[in-house]
């Protein structure tokens, strides 16, 4: 089942983070935490989320994503993460993840939908190449990191 998340399910969601983190070689440069999350998704609302759930109604996987604007196009949606725990990867969760998203996206009348992949996580760009997405190799991500 895909829904809206909850308050209830920060935590769950902040796990798969965490694991999203590991999974990305990375673990060490998550320094958000799960009471900002709360606040983020809830009381500020500057991002959404959406949770897949199995039979038992626990959350194995999220897509967090939020409008972000480009000059040319106007609104867009910028999924920032996307995540299906390991153990149900192949199921068709992370599929329906993607496409609420997509249909998210088109419900907002957004033109543009943006996101980041790893070069080397060839499972998710081989993903997003069956969903006719354009993966381009020309653009560098800039970033500056504020304490």
């Amino acid at each position: 089942m895909i829904r809206t998340a909850t308050r209830q399910d920060v935590a769950a969601i902040f796990q798969l983070i965490e694991e999203l983190a590991s999974f990305e070689r990375a673990p060490e440069q998550v320094v958000n935490t799960p009471q900002q999350l709360e606040i983020d998704l809830f009381d500020e609302r500057i991002c959404s989320a959406i949770v897949a759930t199995d039979d038992s109604n626990e959350v194995i996987g999220f897509a967090l994503y939020y409008i972000s604007y480009s000059t040319w196009k106007g609104r867009c949606l910028y999924l920032e993460d996307f995540y299906v725990k390991e153990v149900v990867r192949k199921q068709g969760f992370g599929q329906a993840l993607f496409d609420e998203v997509v249909r998210i996206a088109k419900q907002m009348g957004v033109k543009r939908m943006d996101w980041q992949v790893l070069d080397w996580n060839h499972t998710a760009l081989n993903f997003y190449r069956r969903n006719h997405a354009t993966l381009d190799p020309e653009w560098i991500n800039g970033r500056l990191f504020f304490e």
